[in-house]
C-alpha cells in the first residue's frame, strides 16, 4: 500500500539507561504517513524505549528522532499510571490539553462512544475495571487526534467484543498507527510492516508485509544464518586440524599452517551474527502449601449491572487442586471481586486460617517500583536463601544485573516473570490470577500454562485468552455476566 511523506525518522539513535550497556546501538527506521506498523521484539528488548523516545520523554545518547514539521504524537500506554487513579474521567482527559476547553465534556463523550464505553465523567479512574481502563488510555491518545497512535499492548485486558472492535477500528484510522502487542491475530489483521528490535545485536530491521508473513520471512532468514555458520564453522574446524597437523612439519609446512591460520582468522570474522531470539523460560513447578480445609469460601458476591452495584448470592469453596475460572464481560466487576477476595475484607469471601496467597495483579500494583528485584524476591521466602532466589531468577530470565535494579525499571514482560518467580518461591497454598498473559512474551505462555495446570494448590482465575485457558482442566466456571443478567 502506497503511503505519503516520511513522519518518522530515527537516524543512528544510541541509547542507555547505564551508558556502558546500550539498550539501542545506532538504531535505524522510518515510517511513513498513513502507515500501520508493528513495533516487535524479545522482551527487555527496548520496545516501550522506543515510544518514549517517540514522546520525547527520553532522549538519544547520540543520533536523533525526527518528526515531521508540525506532527503530533499521541500514546495509549500499557497501564494506568497510578498517579491518575483518583482523578475522575473528566480530570483524567482534561490532561490531555495545554489549556482548559469550552467543550471538553462533548470531546469526551465522542471519544467515550469511539471505544464503546458508558461511564460518568465525575467516575474515578480507580473504579473502571481494567478493561474499562483500557479503553480509557485508548482514549485518552485518540482525543488528542493525533497524526501518530502509539499503541502499547492495547488488547490486554479487552474482552473479545473489545478487539473486535478495535481491530475495526484501526483498519479504518487514516493516520500513521505504531503498535507493541503480543497478539498475533490481531496484528495480522492491519499491520502492513514489522519492526524488529532485537535485545542481542540493539539494532532494527524493517519488513514490509503482514504479521504472519514477517515472521515467517524472519525465521527462515535465521534458520538459513544459522545453516550457513553450521558450515563455516566444520570448515575452519577442518583447517584448524590441519594447522595442528602441519605446524609440527617444519618447513613450507608450517608456513602453511601459518597461512591456514590468516583464513580461520578471516573466516570466523565473516561469520554471520546470527540473530538470537529470546530464550523461553524452561518448565517450573509452582509448590504449594498443603493446608486440607476450605482455602476460601464464598457465599456472596458484588457485581455491577448497568453501572449500579449489587449483591449476589454463590455457592463456592476453592480448596487444594480446585480450580475455578471466572468469565464475563469488561466492566462487570472482575478484578474488583478478585481483589475482595485476595484482601479479605469482604465478609461474603471469607479466606481460610494461615493461607499463604499469591495474587497475580493485571496491572502489578502489587509490586512495589521502588524495590530492588533482588528484595521483591526476597520478601516471599519462608527460609532465606540467596542460592535458592538466584537459580530460580535466572530461570525467568532475570539476571544477575537484573536483580540490581529496581523493579519499576523491569519491562512489562519481566515484571510478568518477576510475579511467577515470587510464586515459586513463595508456595502459596491459593493463586489468584488476573489476567496473567497480560504483557507476557507468547513463547512463555505454554510454559506457564503447563506450570498453572501442574500446580496443585487452590487457583482462581480470569483470563480473556481463550487458547491458554484451553490449556488448563478448570472444575468450575463462574459466568458473573450470566449471574448479573438472572439477579433482579
Amino acid at each position: 500500500m502506497e503511503h505519503g511523506n516520511v513522519i518518522v525518522r530515527f537516524s543512528d539513535v544510541t541509547f542507555g539507561y547505564d551508558e556502558d550497556k546500550p539498550l539501542l546501538d545506532e538504531v535505524n527506521f522510518s515510517v511513513r504517513e498513513g502507515a500501520k506498523v508493528t513495533l516487535m521484539g524479545q522482551n527487555g528488548a527496548g520496545k516501550s524505549t522506543i515510544f518514549k523516545l517517540l514522546m520525547g520523554d527520553l532522549h538519544p545518547q547520540s543520533g536523533a528522532v525526527h518528526m515531521a514539521q508540525g506532527a503530533t504524537i499521541a500514546i495509549a500506554k500499557q497501564v494506568m499510571a497510578r498517579e491518575f487513579l483518583d482523578l475522575s474521567v473528566r480530570a483524567f482527559f482534561a490532561r490531555a490539553f495545554p489549556e482548559p476547553l469550552y467543550d471538553l465534556d462533548g470531546r469526551i463523550r465522542t471519544v467515550l462512544e469511539t471505544v464503546q464505553l458508558t461511564t460518568s465523567l465525575e467516575k474515578p479512574i480507580k473504579e473502571h475495571s481494567g478493561g474499562q481502563q483500557a479503553r480509557l488510555l485508548l482514549a485518552f491518545a485518540l482525543i488528542q487526534e493525533p497524526d501518530v497512535l502509539l499503541l502499547d499492548e492495547p488488547t490486554n485486558n479487552l474482552d473479545k467484543e473489545g478487539i473486535a472492535h478495535l481491530t475495526s477500528f484501526l483498519i479504518m484510522y487514516p493516520k500513521t498507527v505504531l503498535v507493541i502487542s503480543h497478539d498475533a491475530d490481531f496484528l495480522n489483521l492491519f499491520t502492513e510492516g514489522v519492526l524488529h528490535l532485537d535485545v542481542f545485536t540493539r539494532k532494527m530491521e524493517q519488513y514490509v508485509g503482514n504479521y504472519f508473513d514477517v515472521v515467517e520471512e524472519i525465521a527462515a532468514r535465521l534458520e538459513r544464518e544459522r545453516m550457513q555458520n553450521a558450515r563455516m564453522l566444520k570448515e575452519i574446524q577442518d583447517r584448524k586440524d590441519k594447522i595442528n597437523f602441519f605446524a609440527n612439519k617444519g618447513g613450507k609446512m608450517r608456513k602453511l599452517a601459518s597461512k591456514l591460520r590468516d583464513q580461520v582468522e578471516e573466516a570466523e570474522e565473516n561469520m554471520v551474527d546470527v540473530r538470537r531470539e529470546d530464550r523461553t523460560i524452561r518448565d517450573f513447578l509452582i509448590p504449594n502449601q498443603d493446608l486440607l480445609g476450605p482455602l476460601v469460601t464464598i457465599t456472596e458476591i458484588s457485581l455491577l449491572k448497568a453501572g449500579e452495584p449489587i449483591r449476589v448470592p454463590v455457592d463456592i469453596t476453592i480448596r487444594k487442586r480446585h480450580r475455578l475460572l471466572i468469565t464475563g464481560p469488561n466492566g462487570i466487576g472482575k478484578t474488583t471481586l478478585l481483589r475482595t477476595i485476595a484482601e479479605n475484607m469482604d465478609p461474603g469471601s471469607v479466606l481460610g486460617k494461615d493461607v499463604s496467597l499469591g495474587y497475580y495483579r493485571q496491572d502489578f500494583s502489587g509490586l512495589d517500583v521502588e524495590a530492588l528485584v533482588y528484595d521483591a524476591l526476597a520478601e516471599v521466602m519462608v527460609v532465606p536463601s540467596n542460592e535458592t532466589l538466584r537459580a530460580v531468577a535466572s530461570e525467568f530470565l532475570l539476571t544477575s544485573d537484573l536483580l540490581k535494579n529496581k523493579v519499576g525499571s523491569l519491562s512489562e514482560g519481566q515484571k510478568g516473570l518477576l510475579c511467577f518467580a515470587r510464586f515459586v518461591l513463595q508456595a502459596p497454598g491459593l493463586l489468584i490470577l488476573d489476567e496473567p498473559t497480560n504483557h507476557i512474551n507468547f513463547r512463555h505462555l505454554p510454559v506457564i500454562a503447563r506450570a498453572i495446570e501442574a500446580y496443585k494448590g487452590g487457583l482462581i482465575m480470569v483470563s480473556h485468552a481463550p487458547e491458554f485457558v484451553e490449556q488448563i482442566k478448570f472444575d468450575e466456571t463462574l459466568d458473573v455476566g450470566l449471574l448479573a443478567s438472572r439477579s433482579s
